[in-house]
């Protein structure tokens, strides 16, 4: 008996999916450790130093450019990475699964979030790179500089919570304004930390990339959960 034409296009599809999932994932992780090689080697020393120093006003490190509305405005924007902030978000994300009647979801989605969290706790540990010295810092800092946290954080977060907002969702352009949204705020946390001088440029571009690998794999596990009905199939999975 010969399969369903639909039944065979939706398994070419989800393989390309597949595939193409493990290729950005295989990306960005080699972009994380392409990274950390470099710094290891100090060959993006000139790189950061060149990208922190235009963001100060020529002459004086201590004054950004923009001046101090700009200041202001970048310091609320890194509180989005923050602990206190990505807690609030997911904890409301959290708890709205649950109330939804996804409790198996809102459980993953917590487990992931924390998974993340400890996996930048783990990282800056492991490489242990000292905070740019090259100017004041816009705001208080206690760890190290590798990968950057709250970019990492942002990353890991707002892509997952876009995942798995999106899994119940029915229209394609709602689907694309989360990610959108997720993208925006994870671009806007990093670009802050550097601005405000507590990250060099290879810490944040290292965070996303870690970050953007972990929010993959955890939608990669949430497709094949979802289908095996561990947790909550999204639309389309029961096709």
């Amino acid at each position: 008996m010969r399969p369903h034409p639909r039944l065979t296009a939706l398994f070419a599809r989800l393989e390309i999916a597949t595939l193409l999932a493990l290729v950005v994932l295989a990306g960005a992780l080699w972009a994380f450790v392409a990274l950390a090689s470099e710094i290891a080697e100090g060959d993006l020393h000139a790189f950061d130093e060149a990208i922190l120093m235009a963001l100060r006003t020529a002459g004086d490190p201590s004054d950004p450019i923009g001046g101090h509305g700009v200041e202001i405005a970048m310091r609320d924007l890194t509180a989005l990475g923050g602990v206190t902030v990505i807690t609030l978000i997911a904890s409301v994300v959290v708890i709205y699964l649950a109330l939804q009647r996804h409790a198996a979801s809102a459980v993953f989605l917590a487990g992931a979030i924390i998974g993340g969290s400890l996996l930048s706790t783990v990282a800056k540990l492991a490489f242990d790179r000292p905070r740019p010295e090259l100017v004041p810092h816009g705001v208080e800092v206690v760890t190290a500089s590798f990968p950057s946290g709250h970019s990492m954080m942002a990353a890991v977060t707002y892509l997952t919570l876009a995942v798995m907002l999106s899994r119940n969702e029915h229209q394609f352009r709602l689907k694309v304004f989360h990610f959108a949204v997720a993208v925006l705020m994870t671009f806007l946390v990093g670009a802050s930390r550097v601005y405000l001088g507590v990250h060099w440029p290879s810490d944040v571009l290292a965070g996303w990339a870690l970050g953007a690998a972990w929010a993959l794999g955890v939608a990669m596990v949430a497709q094949t959960l979802g289908r095996r009905g561990r947790i909550d199939p999204a639309e389309g999975d029961d096709a």
